[in-house]
């Protein structure tokens, strides 16, 4: 018999997205784009460096905010539809996936 890796990562399911779910990363990823615009028109207006680095600041603080709402649901699913192992197996990969970030 093989022996599995204890390094083999678990699959996640593929949930059917909730569509206003969907709309909140939406919006978030949009707001997130019209801040890094605004910086590029910040440096064409040559604008003092405290204020880009303010507005790349609010940027990446937008990003953040999708990754920890798009884990935060995966983590959900994994918990509410696969067995305990799995699901632990699941949101040990999404903690490691925020420390990388």
């Amino acid at each position: 018999m093989p022996r599995v890796s204890q390094t083999a990562t678990v699959p996640l399911p593929q949930p059917r997205h909730d569509p206003a779910q969907v709309k909140r990363v939406r919006d978030r990823l949009r707001r997130a784009e019209g801040q890094v615009r605004g910086v590029q028109r910040m440096l064409d207006e040559d604008r003092p460096c405290e204020e880009i680095v303010t507005q790349l600041l609010a940027a990446r603080s937008a990003l953040d905010q999708v990754i920890r709402q798009v884990l935060s649901e995966q983590v959900t699913e994994c918990v509410a539809i696969l067995p305990p192992d799995l699901a632990r197996a699941a949101v040990s990969r999404a903690v490691a996936l925020l420390l990388r970030a």
